[in-house]
């Protein structure tokens, strides 16, 4: 059973993850708004060379030579962090990389390789969650010489599935990634979750919405590509329901988030 911890630096707190107890990361509170990882990064390894990008709720994934081939080659100017190239997951290269994300009510995904000592960190919302960024993001560290097994997975803050209400529609696209039906229709896809262990959907009282769980949607997308259950984790924290902790825009309409990120280490 993998356990989460409350952390404490700079008299605020944080969440680790024994899973990724190798690798220096953080889990951030809203408690340290509005500070980047550029600051929060003293927090894990201050020597750690920063990267973050773009989030555009899509499922490209960048590493950092990518990035910095995007800073020297120019970006849309008219975009507002114009130096940040448009991407929803990074993947470190080497050692002392930190790679960061952030959230406000998606999911903060964290993935570690215990073998290479290369990291990733995923902003899946619902959208990059149907276009499988997670998947994506795996798919990129193999490119790079990671086998399935070596890999640590920990999910942390987001909305929970038991009130985060979508529209049928929404939930039918997620469910396409994990059914195995070929008949993709909304009734069929839902039926076809609700007929899974541990569904990733729960039924709401009004017509044509229902509850779903993004994060569950993701641990079944890895457990498809062959993952076990023991190299994934999930914080047992819900943002929309603990204020004290955590900003959540469908709860409060602000656009403010709190940051999560890993750094890759030199392999032993």
């Amino acid at each position: 059973m993998h356990t989460w911890h409350w952390q404490t630096w700079d008299g605020r707190p944080y969440l680790t993850c024994s899973l990724l107890e190798r690798w220096s990361h953080g889990f951030f509170t809203q408690h340290f708004w509005p500070q980047t990882p550029s600051h929060l990064v003293s927090a894990l390894q201050s020597e750690a060379q920063v990267y973050r990008v773009r989030q555009v709720h899509g499922n490209v994934v960048l590493a950092p030579s990518e990035i910095e081939l995007s800073r020297t080659s120019g970006n849309d100017t008219s975009a507002p962090e114009p130096d940040l190239p448009p991407a929803d997951g990074l993947l470190t290269e080497r050692a002392e990389q930190a790679v960061w994300v952030c959230s406000a009510d998606c999911t903060p995904v964290l993935i570690a390789d215990a073998t290479t000592g290369q990291v990733a960190a995923v902003h899946a919302g619902w959208r990059g969650t149907a276009a499988k960024i997670v998947p994506q993001a795996i798919a990129r560290l193999q490119a790079q010489g990671s086998q399935l097994h070596n890999l640590r997975v920990a999910m942390g803050p987001a909305i929970a599935g038991d009130v985060y209400q979508v529209s049928l529609d929404v939930a039918a696209v997620l469910g396409a990634t994990i059914t195995p039906v070929a008949d993709t229709a909304t009734k069929v896809v839902i039926e076809q979750l609700h007929a899974l262990p541990e569904p990733p959907v729960l039924a709401d009282a009004e017509p044509d919405r229902i509850r779903v769980d993004v994060r569950r949607v993701n641990a079944l997308q890895l457990e498809q590509l062959g993952l076990s259950p023991e190299q994934v984790a999930i914080a047992p924290h819900c943002t929309y329901q603990q204020p004290e902790h955590f900003f959540s825009y469908r709860r409060d309409g602000l656009k403010r988030v709190q940051w999560s990120g890993i750094v890759s280490q030199a392999v032993a």
